[in-house]
């Protein structure tokens, strides 16, 4: 469902400028041959794709990462002429379009490019190296050589970049990382030539790690002021801003006494006089089940949510009658998306990106 207009009480505030100040830190932490590209992935993480992508343009970002092909034909038909980058995997029958909106993909097996059909425009290509994330990537040297000498048997296919994925650079402990490291340095070092665009970075490597030997970083969950991990927060070089707030309102406040009962299932029982309210909001929300027993805010006084989360609401305990149309604090402050994640068992990334399309999004500053 594509939501137009703002017509319910719940809702996300975005901040422009603290994506804009977490992208501007970061840049100057780089070194200055070192381009950032904004990860919009995920409606950007839950944030919204194209009005991120704008802030991030504005502030200096070379270009774009997506996970799949139609996240990037919205941002080239939102009129963004960037580079824009499918590090996911695209079907060959799409290939030829990706070639003709001048769309970046990621290649991981030779092959993909052997079944590639004759495209008659030329296609950007980024090889991705497994080197021990497990997931998509070539794994040897000599897959990298096949992959190289394919792309030379063809006028079609241009070898614009080439990176990894780190899976433990949100640690403090680096001895995965450095060898996930080397073996890409190894790889890059082997090539016949090298391409414009060596990337091997995601946030956490990206504030932590030199990047002077490669052309450009992944910036993603911390564009967004969230913390790659709680492990290396306080070795961050710069405070990153939470841009994401996520809000409601009480639409009706109720007494109960002792033995009343809130929702489904009749799990919460009062054991003595109460107040609770109603929230319009629920799990179709991405405020989901497991968020009973979570302390939601209002001004920044916490209280619990009680009893099951339903579809489309939940019910807190007051510490007091409030009136209707109080404001109500999800996500933000005191209540953050590092707590809600430790809550959940799960990590921020989840937090924001469980937030739903029937949500809407106000951008402020």
């Amino acid at each position: 469902m594509a939501v137009t207009g703002w017509h319910r009480s719940t809702w996300v505030e975005v901040n422009r400028a603290n994506i804009r100040a977490n992208i501007e830190n970061e840049r100057r932490h780089l070194p200055e041959n070192v381009d950032l590209l904004a990860v919009v992935k995920a409606d950007a993480y839950g944030h919204g794709m194209l009005e991120v992508a704008q802030v991030a343009k504005d502030a200096g970002a070379r270009g774009f990462c997506v996970a799949i092909l139609d996240e990037a034909l919205a941002l080239r038909e939102a009129g963004f002429d960037e580079l824009v980058l499918v590090m996911g995997a695209v079907p060959l029958e799409y290939a030829k379009l990706a070639a003709e909106k001048q769309i970046s993909v990621t290649v991981f097996d030779v092959d993909w490019l052997r079944r590639l059909p004759e495209l008659g425009t030329s296609l950007r290509i980024h090889l991705k190296v497994d080197t021990g994330m497990g997931r998509l990537g070539v794994r040897s040297l000599d897959a990298v050589r096949d992959v190289e000498d394919e792309i030379a048997k063809r006028q079609d296919v241009v070898f614009e970049g080439i990176f990894t994925h780190f899976a433990t650079a949100d640690q403090l402990e680096t001895s995965y990382f450095e060898k996930q490291l080397g073996c890409f340095k190894e790889v890059v070092a082997s090539l016949k030539e090298r391409p414009a665009i060596v990337h091997c970075a995601n946030s956490a490597a990206a504030l932590l790690q030199n990047q002077r030997d490669f052309d450009a970083v992944r910036f993603g969950i911390s564009m967004y002021g969230l913390t790659p991990s709680s492990e290396i927060a306080p070795v961050l070089p710069f405070t990153l801003r939470p841009a994401l707030s996520f809000y409601t309102e009480i639409v009706q406040v109720k007494e109960l006494m002792a033995g009343d009962c809130v929702s489904y299932g009749a799990t919460y029982e009062a054991e003595s006089q109460e107040w609770v309210a109603t929230l319009p909001v629920g799990y179709a929300d991405g405020f989901i089940r497991a968020y009973s027993g979570f302390e939601v805010s209002i001004d920044g006084e916490r209280m619990p949510v009680i009893g099951r989360v339903c579809m489309d609401q939940c019910i807190i305990r007051l510490p007091r009658h409030y009136p209707i149309g109080t404001k109500v604090t999800l996500i933000g402050e005191p209540n953050t998306a590092d707590e809600a994640a430790r809550h959940l068992g799960t990590i921020n990334y989840e937090v924001t990106c469980l937030i739903s399309e029937r949500v809407p999004k106000k951008y402020i500053l």
